[in-house]
C-alpha cells in the first residue's frame, strides 16, 4: 500500500561495521607463523579390518602349545544326556516294537540302531549333516585365507590342535555361528566380512568352547538317540487328530467314547512303564535350561582366552539385532508391542542379553 501523504520511508538499515579502534591504536598483530585453529573434523572410527580398530588383535604367533586334553565332558554335557535318558528309552520301544516286524532280524536292527550313534563322529557324516541340516559350505580361498589365522589364534590360546575341526561358512546376513557335531565350526558370511578379528575370535572361541565342554556332541547324540521317539509322536498325533474329526460325525457321543479310548490307553501307557511318560512333557524345558547354561559356559571359555570385550561388543550387535527384529515385528503387528510369553522364555536356548553380560563382568573388570 502507497505510504501517506507527506510522509517518507524510513532509510533502510546498513550492514553493521566493526567499531573503529580508539584514535592511535592499532589492532593488535597475529603472531608470526601461527596459523587458525582447525575446525574440528568428525572421528570416523576405523573399519573392521583395520589394524588400528581396538578389537584388531594380531595373528603373528610362534611356538604353540598343545594341551594333553583336548576335549572333556562338563556338567552340562553330562546333564545334556541325562535328561535325554526318557526319550532314548523311548525310542528304545519303539525301535524294539518295530524289529518285530523283521522276525529273527530285528535284534540285528535293534543293535545297528544302538551302534549308529556313533556316526556323530564321523566325518563323511558330519560333511553330510553340514550340507544338508545346516545349509553350510566350505569356505572359499579367499574366506579361508580370512579364517584360518584367527582360528590358528584361538585353538593356540585355548592349548587346542586347531586342526582336529573343520571350518565352514553359512551364506547368511545374520551374526551368528554353529558348533555341531564333533568336529565342525561354522560362521555365516555376515560376522566373518563385518567383524574385526578379534570380535571374530571371540564367536569361534565360544564355538570352540561347546566343542571343548562336549555340548555339541553330546546335544547331537541325544538328538539322534530320542529321534524314533518323536517320528512316533508325530505319527500318533497324526492318526489321533484323525480319529477325533472321523468322532466328531458322531457328534458327542463318538466324541466321548474317543475321549474315553484314548484316555484309557494313555492310563494304561503310564501306569504299565511306571510314569515314564510323564517325565517327556517337562523334557523341553529341562533340555532348555541346560542349553542356556552351556552357552554361559561357551561365554566363560571364550573370556578366559583373553575375548571378554570382544565378546561383550559381539552381545552388543545381536542385542541391536533383535531389537531391529522386535521394531519390524511390532510394524507388521500395527503398532501393537510383542510380548514374549513365559513358556517361550522357558523353552529359550540362549541366555538373555542382560545375562550373558552378567556373567562377563569378572572378566571385563580391570586387574589389579
Amino acid at each position: 500500500p502507497p505510504y501517506p501523504q507527506g510522509a517518507t520511508a524510513p532509510p533502510y538499515p546498513q550492514a553493521a561495521t566493526a567499531p573503529p579502534y580508539p584514535q592511535g591504536a592499532t589492532a593488535p598483530p597475529y603472531p608470526q607463523g601461527a596459523t587458525a585453529p582447525p575446525y574440528p573434523q568428525a572421528v570416523v572410527p576405523p573399519p573392521p579390518g583395520s589394524p588400528l580398530h581396538p578389537h584388531h588383535i594380531s595373528t603373528e604367533r610362534g611356538r604353540v602349545h598343545i594341551a594333553g586334553q583336548q576335549r572333556h565332558t562338563d556338567a552340562t554335557a553330562f546333564g545334556n544326556l541325562l535328561l535325554h535318558l526318557p526319550n532314548f528309552l523311548c525310542s528304545l520301544v519303539v525301535v524294539t516294537l518295530v524289529s518285530l516286524l523283521f522276525g529273527g532280524f530285528g535284534v540285528v536292527l535293534i543293535l545297528a540302531w544302538l551302534v549308529s550313534g556313533a556316526l556323530v563322529f564321523h566325518r563323511p557324516t558330519e560333511s553330510a549333516l553340514a550340507r544338508h541340516l545346516l545349509r553350510l559350505r566350505y569356505p572359499t580361498p579367499q574366506e579361508r585365507a580370512k579364517l584360518e589365522p584367527v582360528w590358528r589364534e584361538v585353538t593356540a590360546r585355548a592349548g587346542v590342535e586347531g586342526r582336529n575341526y573343520e571350518l565352514w561358512v553359512e551364506d547368511s546376513d545374520s551374526l551368528n555361528a554353529v558348533a555341531a557335531a564333533g568336529h565342525i565350526v561354522g560362521v555365516t558370511s555376515f560376522a566373518m566380512n563385518n567383524l574385526p578379528n578379534g570380535e571374530l575370535a571371540a564367536v569361534m572361541a565360544h564355538e570352540l568352547g561347546h566343542h571343548v565342554g562336549g555340548h555339541a556332541w553330546s546335544g547331537l547324540l541325544g538328538y539322534w538317540y530320542a529321534l524314533p521317539g518323536r517320528i512316533a509322536w508325530r505319527l500318533l498325533r497324526a492318526v489321533t487328530g484323525f480319529l477325533f474329526r472321523v468322532s466328531r460325525a458322531f457328534s458327542c457321543l463318538g466324541v466321548a467314547f474317543f475321549g474315553l479310548c484314548v484316555g484309557g490307553i494313555a492310563f494304561a501307557t503310564i501306569s504299565t512303564l511306571y510314569g515314564l511318560p510323564l517325565l517327556l512333557l517337562g523334557m523341553p524345558y529341562a533340555l532348555a535350561a541346560v542349553g542356556r547354561r552351556s552357552e554361559l559356559r561357551a561365554d566363560q571359555h571364550a573370556a578366559a582366552l583373553g575375548f571378554a570385550p570382544m565378546l561383550a561388543a559381539v552381545l552388543e550387535k545381536l542385542h541391536q539385532q533383535e531389537q531391529v527384529r522386535i521394531a519390524t515385528l511390532t510394524a507388521a503387528n500395527r503398532g501393537a508391542p510383542v510380548t514374549e510369553t513365559a513358556a517361550s522364555r522357558l523353552l529359550s536356548s540362549h541366555p538373555d542379553h542382560h545375562t550373558r553380560l552378567h556373567h562377563l563382568q569378572p572378566y571385563l573388570r580391570p586387574t589389579r
